[in-house]
């Protein structure tokens, strides 16, 4: 049997500064005028399912204009501050030094860094110097459950090293001021920051991650992902992403477990990415589950909002710690995320 990759350790943190999403709501009234337009969108806010979310900057630094460069600065900036703190905590948590390190993946696709942000966080942190490097861009949401599933590739290949899997994503930075494009509001409505980071190794005693898949679908370039502007990055959000999770993920899904041996039945825990309340509901029907029964997703979009790739992530953990909690008995789970391609990304991890 091969060497399985496993679970040992999982952090998560956010930037210091709380966006209560009534204060949003006002100070979004207050930039962008009342207008029919705004007036509109504005229930957007209030049935997002989201109460509080974290920036990197305080509120009011979204009064005032910046240019691509400054954004992408504080990107850089905060993005550095966050992986420092999640790489410390589960290297503490787990009782790893960095010395016994093999290799480091970080995931990010809200701004830009060359040298990449685990180059700037080695020199940093003085993380070995030998590290195997994996830097990824461009999976957006679907980062979290792919990287990871990177970063159990690399585990798997080099038995006994320990692999850090890293993801940051500085979404609020992308507010337009100037914007009233529907997207513009949704992602305003939804965005927050965070990070998170995992260890894995095949000698660690905690769930296993056995499988992992995407499917991208033909014709879907333009359902989501980012449009570089001159002042940023903007969002773009088909308004079909529910419709298409709750008519063609199932599919999907049930064709990637086939071919590891699994039906969705099997399935006794579910990991999604929650990128927003819409969607939450769109995956208990994919799925087949009652509505309601993603808690886990619900209570990480409403404390954090949309943290894009690092959200599944958060789900993951709030899991592991209410099963454990609870004494709970699990088996199977499937994490799962969406993100542009239109891409989903599948990963089982295995509890026996």
């Amino acid at each position: 049997m091969p060497l399985m990759p496993r679970l040992l350790g999982l952090a998560t943190a956010v930037p210091p500064y709380a966006l209560d999403q009534e204060a949003v709501i006002e100070r979004v009234k207050r930039l962008f005028g009342r207008s029919a337009i705004l007036d509109r969108l504005l229930p957007v806010f209030a049935n997002s399912g989201i109460q509080r979310r974290y920036s990197t900057v305080p509120l009011d630094w979204y009064d005032e204009p910046h240019g691509w460069a400054e954004r992408n600065r504080r990107y850089v900036e905060g993005a550095l501050d966050l992986l420092e703190t999640v790489a410390g905590r589960v290297l503490d948590k787990s009782g790893i030094s960095a010395e016994e390190l093999g290799g480091i993946v970080t995931v990010s696709t809200t701004g830009i860094a060359t040298p990449s942000l685990d180059a700037l966080l080695i020199e940093r942190m003085r993380l070995p110097r030998n590290l195997a490097r994996l830097p990824i861009f461009g999976l957006g949401c679907a980062g979290g459950v792919l990287g990871l599933a990177r970063a159990a590739s690399q585990a798997a290949v080099a038995p006994g090293k320990t692999v850090l899997f890293l993801v940051v994503e500085l979404c609020a930075l992308s507010f337009r001021r100037d914007d009233l494009a529907k997207s513009n509001i949704v992602a305003t409505a939804l965005f927050g920051d965070g990070a998170a980071a995992a260890l894995l190794s095949t000698e660690a005693e905690g769930p296993a991650l056995v499988a992992a898949g995407e499917h991208t679908w033909p014709g879907s370039l333009d359902v989501m992902g980012w449009e570089v502007a001159d002042d940023g990055l903007k969002a773009i959000f088909s308004r079909d992403i529910p419709k298409l999770v709750t008519t063609r993920l199932q599919d999907a899904a049930s064709q990637f477990l086939a071919r590891h041996g699994l039906a969705i039945d099997e399935i006794d825990r579910f990991i999604c990415h929650p990128g927003g309340a819409k969607v939450i509901t769109a995956l208990e029907h994919a799925f087949g589950l009652t509505q309601g029964a993603l808690v886990e997703a619900r209570a990480v979009l409403r404390d954090y909002g949309n943290m894009s790739a690092t959200t599944v992530m958060f789900v993951l953990e709030r899991m592991l710690a209410k099963a454990r909690a609870a004494g709970a008995r699990w088996e199977r789970a499937l994490m799962n995320a969406l993100g542009p391609g239109f891409t989903a990304g599948f990963l089982v991890i295995d509890n026996r």
